[in-house]
């Protein structure tokens, strides 16, 4: 353990050799003090010979401590026993301390054959304690943050993990909704065109669903690719409309290079193009613009007679994709006039495996 530089930071947080060797020297020092004070007493060879017995003291209460607190830590790994394995530690400290000065004064006596024995030996034996406990006491601070740290990463990957599989289960309704309304769209080209409008049709249909395709699982992609996909989808729409449906894009290039959900201004503009008339005496304009840090999609409201079989499903999934993405909400707007939705600009997806707290 003490040269394995991978279980160091495992079972202590950090890598503590530089630490270890300054405390066990600063022990050391502090017990030849209080004990010999062998510097200011004895000539210097002497004096070496007697702090190295305090430094040999020092080197063995902090190496089995160390070894105790770290086999206590593999025992009790959780947070919820800490609270016992503090307690035990600081048994651990009392034990280790009491015990290395009492067999190390009978080796002593039995080297150099004199009697290892002092008075008011707890008095000596006190601070070595205290002064132990506050060293274990640097370790287990470092340890705390470096597990609560670890804790909290991996709490938000759960919460990422769930962001995940909820806004994939809303992408597939989606893409559904989408595959039921192409149909529709299908179905009036196959009634009133020929049938080589509906083979053009089909053929733009498969450049649509490879982008679908394409963006798979991105749950966020740069805007500049919606505005292509949504301009394909246009082209589609045009076999049925032709310059009948108008539609107008006022996005700047720094707007294009932030981020959307994927299918979100195809959607709006498909929606727009299903509830309205679309006709050479009312031809639909639809307007896509920035505002606000924000894209804005608004058509003029000309609603049809007869009503359209919808799921309802569209809006409601835009707005529960966008609030797994960001706080900012997806704000729809209704009156006798027009109909808008505006859509928050999103950053690049956020990655959680580096963050720190």
């Amino acid at each position: 353990m003490l040269l394995n530089r991978k279980k160091r930071l495992k079972y202590l947080g950090f890598n503590d050799i530089v630490f270890m060797v300054l405390g066990i020297l600063l022990l050391s020092i502090v017990t030849d003090y209080i004990f010999e004070n062998s510097f200011a007493r004895y000539p210097f060879p002497r004096a070496v010979v007697s702090w190295s017995v305090s430094l040999v003291f020092a080197f063995l209460d902090w190496t089995i401590i160390r070894r105790i607190m770290i086999a206590l830590r593999k025992k009790y790994p959780q947070l919820k026993d800490d609270k016992k394995r503090l307690f035990l530690l600081f048994l651990t400290i009392i034990g280790v301390v009491i015990g290395i000065d009492t067999l190390g004064g009978l080796v002593i006596s039995l080297i150099f054959d004199t009697p290892f024995y002092y008075p008011n030996r707890f008095q000596v034996q006190l601070p070595i304690i205290l002064i132990s406990t506050m060293t274990m006491a640097i370790y287990e601070a470092i340890y705390y943050n470096v597990r609560l740290k670890k804790s909290i990463l991996q709490q938000e990957q759960s919460k990422q993990a769930v962001v995940q599989a909820e806004l994939d289960a809303l992408s597939n309704r989606a893409q559904p909704h989408f595959f039921f309304n192409s149909l529709n769209t299908l179905r009036d080209i196959i009634d009133y065109n020929s049938k080589e409008d509906a083979k053009l049709f089909v053929d733009k249909l498969s450049d649509v669903y490879r982008f679908i395709l394409k963006v798979g699982k991105e749950h966020s992609i740069p805007i500049k690719e919606e505005v292509d996909f949504a301009k394909a989808y246009i082209h589609v729409q045009s076999e049925r409309f032709g310059d009948n449906l108008v539609v107008q894009w006022d996005l700047s290039i720094q707007t294009r290079q932030r981020y959307c959900m994927p299918t979100s201004l195809q959607l709006l503009i498909e929606n727009a193009i299903k509830h309205n008339i679309i006709s050479k005496s009312k031809p639909l304009l639809i307007k896509i613009f920035e505002a606000r840090d924000k894209i804005i999609v608004e058509n003029q409201l000309q609603p049809k007679s007869s009503k359209i079989p919808s799921t309802q499903i569209g809006l409601k999934n835009l707005k529960a994709r966008y609030a797994l993405m960001t706080k900012v909400p997806v704000i729809i707007e209704n009156n006798e006039y027009h109909f808008r939705v505006s859509l928050p600009l999103l950053n690049q997806e956020k990655k959680y495996e580096n963050t720190d707290y």
